[in-house]
């Protein structure tokens, strides 16, 4: 089998960040899926004994079997659990999305329990089973199978459907001809990964010198054989011990993702294939019909469009639109440093901080849950706020500042000293 020594290269760290939204100022603490891909880099490294037996393989040509997979049709079951740290959202995911009906004192009143914003939400916590399927990039389904219950969204050509069986609601949106262009798309939100493959796509998006990756054995996903390609930082201070990819041996599908924390214990993510097809889905997966007596609220572009931008979570910071993979995207944020400890530097709208209950902004709900998970700090900066979770922390202070990333409190504050 592969020896256990290896070989490293360097890449280039990038940050990733987007976003708006007055109502979402609370939203810092469950921003997780793009703070955390904006933290990671890769080296390549050659691949460890393991079983199944399979061919010796570097973490480079790993890699690129993932970037070059040309796999597009497939069905399945995936069973992903996320524990931040922090209590489930439940009913408190429409306070915190952008535009939720109760987070928003400007939105629309009487959302649709179908809107695909709110309901992806509900996936930052807990544990969901989901049906999924593909047929090229335009045809693509995710079941949320509940109790007695079911929410999918479909999306066929330039139709998108989201159906919840609970409350007989739906909620269609059609994406225009030139909405890629244009900028106004009408196409579900992409901020919450709900495959191992979208995962794995955030991590791997990410490069530089501050992280060590081996092929660290092989396993069976699903009844597939696959590589195992393990992930480590190689700086102190991160909360993430540890990312692993399952990696189909045949085709470069990720099968299964998880996420370590450094503190230990059970994974923050661990989402993977249980079931798993690479024929193509029968047609019919993407086509819906609303069922007799439901109620369809209709996406128009502008509305839309606030709830599709941003990437890998992070659409719903305020201050946060344009910061992008490279550093500094807009006046308002900019990266402090870089790989797994790098923080997120963003200067809300109005410089304003933490909207509080009597203010009216913040659902008394949404208020309890803030509470018990921030805490009062001070330094050179002033005076603000520390939201912790297993994964990712923020610092809001007074002055509307907000300092985020997957490093320990103590670093945030530090950061905001230094910026002091």
């Amino acid at each position: 089998m592969a020896p256990n020594d290896s070989e490293e290269t360097n890449g280039a760290t990038r940050g990733t960040a987007a976003g708006r939204r007055k109502a979402a100022r609370y939203i810092v603490p469950v921003a997780v899926a793009g703070v955390a891909a904006a933290t990671i880099g890769l080296v390549p490294a050659l691949a460890s004994t393991g079983d199944p037996d399979l061919p010796e393989i570097t973490a480079q040509q790993l890699i690129e079997k993932i970037a070059a997979s040309d796999t597009q049709q497939l069905s399945g079951t995936v069973k992903i659990s996320t524990d931040l740290g922090i209590p489930s959202l439940g009913g408190l995911a429409g306070s915190f999305a952008p535009g939720g009906s109760h987070g928003d004192t400007g939105g629309d009143k009487g959302d649709s329990t179908a809107d695909p914003q709110t309901k992806m939400t509900e996936l930052a916590s807990g544990t969901h089973t989901l049906r999924v399927a593909a047929d090229g990039p335009d045809r693509q389904r995710v079941s949320i199978l509940e109790n007695a219950a079911e929410y999918s969204l479909i999306r066929n050509g330039d139709q998108v459907w989201a159906y919840d069986s609970r409350t007989n609601q739906a909620y269609h949106a059609t994406e225009g001809g030139n909405g890629k262009e244009s900028g106004h798309s009408t196409r579900a939100p992409e901020g919450v990964p709900t495959t191992p493959k979208a995962l794995a796509e955030q991590v791997l998006k990410a490069a530089g010198p501050t992280t060590s990756v081996t092929v660290d054995g092989t396993a069976q996903v699903a009844g597939r054989d696959a590589y195992k390609l393990l992930i480590k930082p190689r700086q102190s201070g991160s909360t993430i011990g540890s990312v692993t990819v399952a990696v189909d041996a045949k085709n470069g599908v990720p099968l299964k993702f998880t996420l370590l924390p450094s503190s230990g214990g059970k994974a923050v993510v661990d989402a993977g294939f249980t079931q798993v097809d690479f024929t193509k889905p029968a047609a019919s997966s993407f086509t819906f019909t609303p069922p007799k007596g439901a109620e369809v609220t209709e996406a128009d572009d502008a509305k839309a469009q606030q709830k599709t931008d941003g990437a890998g979570g992070l659409g719903m910071f305020p201050g946060a639109e344009g910061l992008g993979a490279g550093g500094q995207g807009s006046k308002d944020t900019k990266v402090i440093g870089e790989g797994w400890n790098a923080i997120a530097e963003i200067r809300t709208p109005g410089g304003t901080g933490l909207p509080t209950k009597s203010s009216g902004d913040v659902p008394a709900e949404a208020q309890q849950f803030l509470d018990s998970l921030g805490d009062k700090v001070s330094g050179k900066f002033g005076s603000g706020t520390v939201f912790k979770t297993r994964l990712v922390n923020a610092l809001m202070t007074d002055d509307g500042k907000v300092y985020v990333g997957a490093v320990t409190p103590d670093a945030l504050v530090k950061a905001a000293d230094n910026a002091a």
